[in-house]
């Protein structure tokens, strides 16, 4: 008779697979989306008769990864307390208000409500990234596992390329800024808000129910659904307390690994997308000025998230059950640090240099996708046990997010008083340090049962 355990590491994949992938992912959607359409927007406001200091420029455009700091802790630990089923679809609810929120009910020149919404829109996009991932892990088999938790996050790669394609559409039509900007905002929120019912209606995963709640009959009856198993199956129940995450040397020194990789890789990635439009007009020749520059860089961000990003994240979701989480990450700091290097040491941001350095640049972009940022998003719901797996996945998240919060204010700032070649120094950095820390500190997962990789066996009593 088989175990919920090892049913699940050996079961097939099935339509369910990918109906969840289809389900978890539609928020990275927004999460990506956003995050390049908040830097757009902060250059159309002025143009709509906004003023806006350099620190409220910084504000905007970090405020929602703070937001999402809070958002990834607290879902991480409601997975827990009061399981997935409890409170999966809720922080979609909060992400497709804070968006609907931030484009049709923000008055004219009021900068403290837009980020009000805002940090409304990051908190749901925080709670995402602790849901979405711990989900589709646990419905996942050791074969596939990482397949099908990257394809939830490559979700992102369709957002992102819908931005600047999007924002080309509205910038090159005949309609006004002041609507534009409230219109960009606005659409991100359409792909999240189909999926809120299916993820209120979707059952808990048989893991949660078996290992957690000792609900042998309710895990088998799931398992059922969707790997189609009849056999009455048995399972283990685990204890483990969410203070063993900071007690055990083991959990600790993971907990560390996977916050700080994550800390690092969204420094640079979110400040490279979030000021993508200020990094890209370094290229733009200087004749080209308001809205037409605007355009510019966003074609170049197209080119950029279509040509490198997009193919990066797929390649990534579909080679990780391969090559593995380990080295995809350690390859990929290396390579963004290595670009970084390059475009700081030789100038190519420049007009005088256009071919090069979006060579150069979209070279890092694909190996961000094809390296850390898929790869911090797998590794966490990997690693720790189902009793503190939203908890721990959590604090991975939100440790990301303070490098996207600092790494955004930080770079306004940069790029305001001195230029991009001195932040690509401190992104080749911050990305080497990501390599070493991930060589001392992470191990291989792929193709492990979650049991093994979790470490969770040691607290398991079969029943």
């Amino acid at each position: 008779m088989n175990s919920i355990d090892s049913a699940l590491e050996n079961a097939g994949n099935s339509k369910f697979h990918y109906r969840v992938v289809f389900i978890s992912g539609l928020g990275f959607f927004t999460d990506a989306y956003d995050l390049f359409i908040i830097g757009v927007v902060i250059n159309l406001l002025p143009l709509s008769g906004w003023h806006l200091s350099i620190q409220e420029r910084a504000i905007l455009d970090s405020t929602s990864l703070l937001a999402a700091v809070f958002g990834a802790l607290l879902y991480g630990r409601l997975l827990d307390f009061l399981g997935r089923k409890a409170v999966y679809g809720s922080e979609i609810i909060i992400l497709v208000i804070g968006a609907i929120g931030s484009a049709v009910a923000t008055p004219y020149n009021n900068v403290i409500a837009l980020i009000i919404w805002r940090f409304l829109l990051g908190f749901g996009i925080g709670g995402d990234y602790s849901t979405s991932s711990t989900i589709m892990t646990e419905y996942s088999n050791r074969k596939s596992r990482g397949r099908f938790i990257g394809m939830v996050f490559s979700m992102q790669s369709i957002g992102l390329v819908a931005g600047p394609l999007i924002t080309i559409l509205f910038l090159t039509s005949s309609i006004p800024v002041y609507i534009t900007w409230r219109a960009l905002l606005f659409i991100g929120a359409i792909p999240a808000m189909l999926v809120i019912y299916f993820r209120r209606t979707m059952p808990e995963p048989p893991r949660y129910t078996a290992s957690v709640r000792g609900d042998f009959k309710r895990a088998s009856e799931n398992l059922k659904k969707f790997a189609g198993i009849d056999s009455e199956a048995t399972g283990r129940i685990v204890s483990i307390r969410w203070t063993r995450l900071f007690m055990d040397k083991r959990f600790f020194i993971t907990l560390i690994g996977t916050s700080v990789t994550w800390f690092l890789m969204d420094w640079a990635l979110y400040g490279n997308s979030i000021m993508s439009n200020e990094i890209l007009s370094y290229i733009v020749p200087s004749y080209i000025t308001g809205i037409q520059s605007i355009i510019r860089t966003s074609e170049y961000s197209a080119m950029i998230f279509g040509i490198a990003a997009f193919p990066g994240y797929w390649a990534a979701a579909f080679l990780i059950d391969k090559i593995g989480r380990r080295l995809i990450q350690i390859l990929g700091f290396s390579i963004m640090g290595l670009s970084y290097i390059l475009i700081a040491l030789t100038g190519i941001a420049s007009a005088s240099y256009i071919s090069y350095f979006l060579l150069v640049y979209g070279l890092s972009y694909f190996f961000i996708e094809f390296g850390p940022n898929m790869t911090t998003f797998v590794y966490p719901p990997e690693l720790f046990p189902i009793t503190t797996r939203g908890l721990g996945t959590g604090i991975s998240a939100a440790g990301g997010k303070i490098g996207a919060f600092a790494g955004t204010l930080t770079d306004t700032i940069i790029l305001a008083f001195y230029n991009v070649n001195y932040l690509m120094i401190i992104l080749a950095f911050l990305s080497f340090a990501g390599a070493v820390i991930t060589f001392a500190l992470l191990p291989e997962t792929k193709r492990k049962p979650l049991s093994e990789t979790s470490g969770e066996r040691r607290y398991s009593i079969a029943k």
